[in-house]
């Protein structure tokens, strides 16, 4: 894909469609619709009159030939009422354009925003059309390996000369971001034959190289010479041996804290033992999310050349049911030293998580965040709609709520009482990790509490939003990609802590 600036008034720009887009409107007051309608012998007009189109969220008309203008077609893009339109807005707007058939048919595209929209607007549409528009086809053959979509070039068009230097870059900066996010779809839909946990570690080495980042990638021997015996217990029952790999961008000053991301990388998770039903395990390959996550952001980071320190840590491995596998009742002692009743073995996520969390201390760092597809709870708290939030610094909780905000990814923060951390301790040792059905988010999160150092943590349970069952404007059916456009937004604006 080709993606270009220019300020050139869009009647002098070339290209088989114009996409504009269009606040709601009751009236042709907006100088471009008006053109548009005189255009096209008032056609504008006309699908005002008929009900057709008057710019209503995420509505699409497409008007052909318009007089005057060098393209074939004008495609308007409907973004809702004026006093609601944000970021958001903007990215549904174009991830619903995305897939209109005659922008899909077009080689190349004239996009227009509103005179005076900010540059964060211009960074959300690229966002919005390249998530919109993205396929996984990797393991199709034939024709059906083949992309339909014809369009290969985007110029975005601003009537402004004056700020053609920050729509540039809030595009280039959109790109980078979406394609951050593919990367995790990519990732989350390839099946767990293909993504081992050493092919995820191979992946992180190649993605370093590629952005000069640091990367140290423990094999299973050096898994146990760090006496991560939480993350073991769950690799046990696994022919594939775990990983676990660390991952260092240093773009802060020299000795700064970094900031240490956490990601569960459960490349095929069966619940082992206490085995799933098989109705839907499939998705179970996308268990690995948190680890695509926290991969792709430190790449992102290192792409936008973000001012900080950062660290990714993904811990890797399969939960599956073998004469090897860790039994229901056993115990095992994590990194820490802290000993674990299993009490379900399908509550795995919690037990690489911990043992990484615990490691994460050798970077004495200024803050930890952890991602996890975690509870299958979490799907009563929020649905589909929204990650809990949950952690031990409240300033901390409220950059990602605001990031949240911005980003379109929605979070809520949660509490963590005495109560849940009671349903934690186990009767023959130090904690059991699984606390039952009460407060299931609310109680993993507990668990993991205890493996944190004396630093700011949050943990972001994304298990539910992170696979869309239906299908929204930017969001098609299958992996999200959650989380990348978060956390990069919380690492853009960082402020030591």
């Amino acid at each position: 894909m080709q993606i270009s600036c220019t300020a050139k008034p869009v009647i002098e720009c070339a290209a088989d469609s114009l996409v504009v887009f269009v606040p709601e409107y009751e009236k042709l007051t907006d100088g471009l619709l008006k053109s548009l309608n005189e255009a096209t012998g008032g056609t504008v007009g006309t699908l005002l009159e008929a009900g057709e189109f008057c710019g209503k969220r995420e509505e699409i008309a497409s008007v052909m030939h318009p007089s005057g203008y060098n393209v074939d077609r004008v495609i308007l893009v409907g973004l809702g009422t004026k006093k609601q339109v944000d970021s958001d807005t903007y990215r549904r707007a174009a991830g619903a354009a995305s897939r209109c058939r005659g922008l899909t048919l077009s080689e190349s595209a004239i996009f227009h925003l509103p005179k005076n929209a900010g540059e964060g607007f211009y960074q959300a549409v690229i966002e919005g059309y390249l998530l919109g528009s993205y396929k996984l086809l990797e393991f199709k053959t034939g024709d059906d390996k083949i992309d339909k979509n014809k369009l290969t070039r985007i110029t975005f068009a601003t009537d402004d000369k004056r700020v053609l230097g920050k729509v540039e870059k809030a595009v280039n900066r959109g790109v980078i971001i979406a394609e951050g996010q593919m990367s995790v779809r990519t990732l989350a839909a390839t099946p767990g034959n293909y993504l081992t946990p050493s092919v995820l570690a191979q992946t992180a080495q190649k993605l370093a190289r590629q952005h000069k980042l640091k990367c140290h990638v423990l094999d299973e021997k050096a898994i146990e010479r760090e006496r991560m015996g939480a993350l073991l217990a769950v690799a046990k029952g696994s022919a594939e041996p775990p990983r676990f790999v660390v991952l260092e961008y240093n773009g802060g000053r020299r000795g700064e804290k970094p900031v240490v991301l956490v990601g569960k990388g459960i490349t095929f998770d069966s619940g082992g033992i206490s085995l799933k039903p098989g109705l839907n395990m499939h998705e179970m390959k996308g268990d690995m999310t948190g680890a695509a996550v926290v991969l792709t952001v430190i790449v992102t980071a290192a792409r936008l050349r973000l001012p900080l320190n950062l660290v990714s840590l993904l811990p890797a491995c399969e939960n599956l049911p073998s004469g090897t596998a860790t039994r229901p009742g056993d115990i095992v002692t994590s990194r820490k030293g802290l000993t674990i009743e299993i009490i379900n073995t399908d509550a795995e996520g919690r037990l690489i998580l911990a043992d990484a969390l615990d490691y994460a201390d050798r970077f004495k760092p200024q803050v930890v965040i952890d991602i996890a597809t975690l509870t299958g709870a979490s799907l009563y708290i929020l649905g589909y709609s929204g990650a809990p939030v949950l952690g031990n610094n409240p300033a901390l909780l409220e950059r990602i709520k605001k990031a949240s905000e911005s980003t379109g990814e929605k979070t809520w923060p949660l509490p963590i009482w005495d109560d849940h951390r009671e349903q934690m301790k186990s009767g023959v040792a130090d904690l059991v990790n699984s606390g039952g059905r009460p407060a299931g988010t609310i109680a993993a999160s507990a668990f993991l509490e205890n493996f944190v150092g004396g630093w700011p943590w949050a943990h972001i349970d994304i298990a539910y939003v992170d696979f869309e069952p239906k299908g929204r404007p930017y969001i098609p059916k299958g992996p999200t990609g959650i989380g990348v456009r978060l956390l990069t937004e919380v690492l853009s604006s960082w402020k030591k802590m």
